[in-house]
């Protein structure tokens, strides 16, 4: 039986300045939306899948601030949940490089990567069926349907309508580019590590020629968006899953506020009002 695990990336106490005053008694991934913290509504959904057999949050907020959290949750789902901090702001792509160790533990089939800062009606399995049923993938990127006025503030996407391969990517495009957007869901294989160390290589190497700021954050970090998903695009080995489910970006206090009133209504209509 195929094995997978799930990436949860959380940043940490330097971002999130936008989500105030919500996020200053509390992490913005542990504010309780519909009545449960941000975070363990991505737990919940990744525990959906049952292949998955572990889960690994990772950021930069101190250990100690979210120890409970995860001890809590470990013991009300089936599965390993571990917190993995960051010794710096790595980017969204920095962390999976730097505990590639942990995360290929157990040799997984794939592993999904999911941006804190979403909220969804996630649909896991069906993205992981159709990760599984292309045999050349390396990445899958879910996507969603976006207004024209809107896309430019997110990763745009232009794909094969008939493959689903992604052909072109930017991020936050200055011009209209696609009504088809990054929805900030991954899936990978493990041949996206032997990319992520070429990339470390590569920043390592102009870092010490001079060709980056003196600032090691600059050396270290590294974005799935730009650094991954960019040169991806048109090899054949990223696709696009297209959901219509509802998804929304949660980084304002307003943004919260439209995530419980879905959050809710998935949860009237899933029947799953009670674990509330």
């Amino acid at each position: 039986m195929p094995v997978y695990k799930a990436v949860i990336l959380i940043a940490g106490p330097q971002k999130g300045t936008r989500f105030r005053p919500l996020s200053l008694d509390v992490p913005k991934p542990l504010f309780p939306v519909a009545g449960i913290p941000i975070l363990q509504h991505h737990i919940e959904a990744c525990t959906s899948v049952p292949e998955i057999r572990e889960i690994l949050v990772i950021g930069f907020y101190p250990a100690h601030e979210m120890s409970s959290f995860i001890a809590e949750m470990e013991a009300n789902y089936p599965v390993s949940i571990r917190y993995l901090q960051e010794y710096a702001p790595l980017g969204t792509a920095g962390g999976i490089y730097h505990f590639r160790d942990q995360i290929r533990a157990g040799n997984p089939d794939a592993f999904f990567v999911l941006n804190g800062d979403v909220c969804a009606d996630f649909p896991l399995q069906a993205m992981l069926e159709f990760h599984t049923g292309k045999s050349s993938c390396v990445a899958t990127m879910m996507g969603t349907e976006a207004t024209r006025q809107q896309s430019v503030n997110f990763g745009s996407i232009v794909e094969d309508k008939q493959t689903h391969s992604i052909l072109h990517y930017v991020e936050k495009p200055e011009t209209y580019v696609s009504t088809l957007i990054n929805c900030g869901v991954y899936i990978f294989s493990q041949q996206i590590f032997q990319m992520l160390q070429s990339i470390f290589t590569a920043k390592q190497t102009e870092y010490y020629a001079g060709s980056l700021e003196t600032d090691t954050s600059k050396r270290d970090a590294i974005w799935l968006e730009k650094d991954v998903m960019v040169p991806l695009a048109g090899t054949n080995t990223a696709f696009v899953f297209q959901t219509n489910k509802w998804w929304s970006q949660i980084k304002t206090a307003g943004s919260a506020i439209y995530a419980n009133r879905h959050y809710l209504n998935l949860y009237t209509t899933n029947d799953k009002i009670s674990r509330l």
